[in-house]
This record gives C-alpha cells, structure tokens and sequence, in this order.
C-alpha cells in the first residue's frame, strides 16, 4: 500500500488525509417522521401526501452554529450536508423547483446558514446531492423508456448542482448518490464533473458518479481531472475519492472515506434507534485511520433541527480524547505495519509509531513483535508517562506499564523510532507472518504431534 504522501496528492487536496474526520448530516422534512432518512420509500408512502407534509416541515430549532460547535467540540474537520435526498426536497434556494425550504414554510436557505456557520467556525464544506428524486416517473423509467422526460431531469440535476456550485463561495467537497441506477453515459457524469471543475478547481468529487469508457470521450475532454483511470486505460471512474459505506474495507492506494452512522443502521433522524456507544465509534476512527482513509460520521437532527443529545454527549467524549491523543490521528500515514489485534491498532506518522490499546489487561510489559526499526524512546501519551524499552531479537518489550488504564476509552503508546517505521520482512504475512516464518518456527520445535515435538 503507499502512504498519502505518495499518492502524490495535489495541493490543493492535501487538507483532506490531514483532517481525517468529518461530520455527514442527514437532514430533511424526512426527520420530522422520524423513521430514517429513506421512509417515503422504504414504507411505501403516497408522494402526494408525503410532499404535502414536506412543504409544511418549517424546522424552528435549526440553528447551524449550534451543529457546527458540536462538530468542532469533537474534533472534526469538515462537514458534508445532504442538500437534496432521494425524497427530492431541496435545501436550498433553488430557481429549478418550488420543492424547496426557500419556496416552502421555512421561506429560508438552509444551506447557506450551514455554510456560513461552518466556514466561520473553521471546518472545511462539503455539499451532498442525490441525483435521484424518487418522485419523479422520468427517475424510474430512464433514458431508454423515456428519454424525453430523463433528458428533462438529467438537465434539472445539471442545473441544480451548477446553482450548488456557484452560490456558496469555496466548496472542499461535492459528495453524490444514486447514480448507479443509469449509466454515467446517461448521466452526461463526464460533463457534470467538467462543470464543477470550472466552478470550484479545488473541490473533491467523491467516485459515486460512474465510469465511463475513455473512448467514449472526445480527445479534448481525456484529462486526468475527470477522475482516475484503471490501469489499461480503458475506463475512467469520475471523482477523485472513494466511499466505503456501512463498513471500514479500505481502498488501497487512494484517497478514501468511510462513512458511517453512530446507530445500528439508519442515517437519517429515527425515534428509538439504538445507539453504538463511544468506545466502538472510536473504535472505528482508529481503523479507519489505520487503514489510511478518513471517517465521515453521520448525525441525523430531528424535524426541529436539533442534534440528539446522545450524538452530542459521544461527539464530545470524542472531542476529548483527540485533544490529548489527536497526533495519532490527523495527518496519520499509515498503519497495521505488524500483527497487533491481541492488543488494538497501530497508526504511523513521521518517524512515530503509536500503538492505540483496545484492550488493557493490566500487565506491566507489552511485547511487540516483528518492528525492523529500532525504538529509541517510548511513551504513554495519554499522561505522559516514559516507558522502558527492551529489545530482543524479533521483538520490543515496553516496561512499566500501569496497573490501571489511563483513560476510559483506548490508551495510546507513542514509539519514537531511529527513522520512519518498518516492519520485518516476515511480519508483513497475515497474522502467523510470512509462510516461511511460519514453517521455521514450527521446525524449531520439532515434527512430531506429541508435546514436546520429538518423534517417537
């Protein structure tokens, strides 16, 4: 795998593998029946009906600097708001539709006062948009059994996404769904992402818009700022990132992101969803991170606007433990550079490798195995405590560890190390190493199945 520095990332992105964690909202006049963000369809609902509640949601608690203190009170870095959902609502004031916040009862953009807020609280802006609108026959038939009406609604997307992309000043991230249900051909992705670059040169478009043959394109429009090209060179996927979702599977290799919800399973706001507990959201920061790729870690208010209180009391036990742990996570390069799990994660950065402790079973001395680097200091970041180091062939020994954990969530070790982090040839296998290392070991104890090894 390559680390972020040499992925080559330009410049102007380089923001995006130091941040590391980000805030998604759901959010939409979908809250205010609080059962997910995807209930009109999920459950079948009359469009007609629930369009007429839409236009009566007017969410009177919705104050954006509140939402975004709580995403800097947890140490986040950017933001991603859904702008329009599958429901086809629009969260802003729109000249494509009166389906819209600006139109409707709210008779506000709500978009703009997430990017006011956001930008002056010092967060990065990200914008989602579904290109689906489950309302709309022309969606649902596409361009083969309609083509006049997608065509109509291919352009409304266009129009709507350019409006998103001119009325906000800088935007860090264009974040889409839903374009899997035609072909980015059919979408005119290609064009899409063209007009966005010449709207925003810096954003990040992340990869959900489809490939496209590069053929297909003419010769002007093969550039390498359409997205990333396999390596044949016969497809290019727009956009610039990946997206996990549901799950922390890294993309190797890439920029990427893994987006998930706090509650068993829906993103948007649901009376009675059950909620993970702190330990195991962090849990997941740290593999993600470990695994070189950022966490988007949803919210979703409710119909009034306000972030439940059970996001904002994880948000802020988050927020605490990376004030004092945070240089293991922003900016962090690489990870799992040996077998680790009996333990938690390993993260690298500079010529530091910290071992972020999962599970703490009270004993004085950690063993390490398989680290090529020698350690020349270690540390207890979490209170500041020196550790003494011992190494022994194929292994490092941490001494003087405390009885008691530190802290309540996951106690971090710092090794400063004689150059940047390596790990042994054999140590770069699966768990039981290389199969040679493997094999040597169990030579060493001997071929028969009785207990000492020795061959009757």
């Amino acid at each position: 795998m390559s680390s972020p520095s040499q992925l080559e990332v330009p410049e102007k992105w380089q923001w995006f593998p130091q941040a590391r964690f980000g805030l998604f909202i759901h959010w939409g006049p979908y809250a205010a029946l609080g059962r997910g963000e995807q209930v009109a369809n999920r459950e079948h609902l009359d469009h007609r009906e629930y369009a007429a509640r839409a236009c009566r949601w007017n969410p009177q608690h919705y104050d954006a600097r509140a939402w975004a203190d709580v995403a800097v009170r947890a140490g986040m870095k950017y933001a991603v708001l859904t702008t329009r959902h599958h429901d086809g609502y629009c969260l802003w004031d729109t000249a494509t539709t009166d389906y819209s916040s600006a139109a409707q009862a709210p008779r506000r953009d709500l978009v703009a006062e997430y990017v006011q807020a956001f930008r002056a609280a010092g967060l990065r802006i990200g914008l989602y948009y579904s290109v689906a609108d489950f309302r709309l026959p022309a969606f649902w038939a596409g361009p083969r059994q309609d083509p006049e009406g997608f065509g109509r609604f291919r352009d409304y997307v266009h129009a709507q996404v350019t409006e998103l992309c001119s009325r906000y000043g800088r935007i860090d991230v264009m974040w889409f769904d839903k374009a899997e249900h035609h072909s980015a051909l059919d979408w005119r992705s290609a064009e899409l992402v063209q007009t966005m670059r010449s709207l925003q040169p810096e954003v990040l478009i992340n990869q959900r818009l489809g490939d496209v043959p590069f053929d297909s394109l003419p010769e002007h429009e093969r550039r390498t700022g359409l997205g990333t090209t396999d390596e044949g060179g016969s497809v290019i996927r727009l956009g610039d990132f990946a997206n996990s979702e549901h799950h922390t599977h890294g993309h190797p290799g890439m920029l990427w992101e893994s987006c998930l919800v706090p509650t068993w399973r829906l993103w948007g706001y649901a009376i009675g969803e059950r909620w993970k507990p702190t330990d195991q959201l962090l849990d997941n920061l740290v593999e993600v991170v470990s695994r070189r790729g950022n966490l988007l870690l949803n919210v979703g208010p409710d119909g009034d606007g306000r972030i439940p209180a059970e996001f904002t009391e994880r948000a802020e036990q988050l927020g605490r433990w990376l004030q004092i742990h945070g240089e293991c996570i922003y900016g962090a390069e690489d990870g799992g550079l040996t077998e680790f799990v009996t333990y938690g994660h390993q993260i690298v950065r500079g010529n530091a490798l910290y071992l972020v402790i999962r599970h703490w079973d009270r004993r004085p001395t950690l063993r390490l195995v398989g680290l090529a680097t020698r350690v020349l200091r270690a540390r207890l970041l979490t209170n500041g405590q020196e550790l003494a180091v011992e190494t022994q062939p194929g292994a490092v020994l941490l001494h003087g560890l405390p009885a008691e954990p530190p802290t309540a969530l996951f106690p971090v070790i710092r090794l400063e190390c004689d150059g940047r982090p390596q790990a042994e040839p054999w140590a770069r296998g699966p768990y039981y190493g290389t199969l040679e290392h493997a094999l040597t070991l169990a030579q060493q104890r001997g071929t028969s199945v009785w207990a000492d090894g020795r061959e009757r």
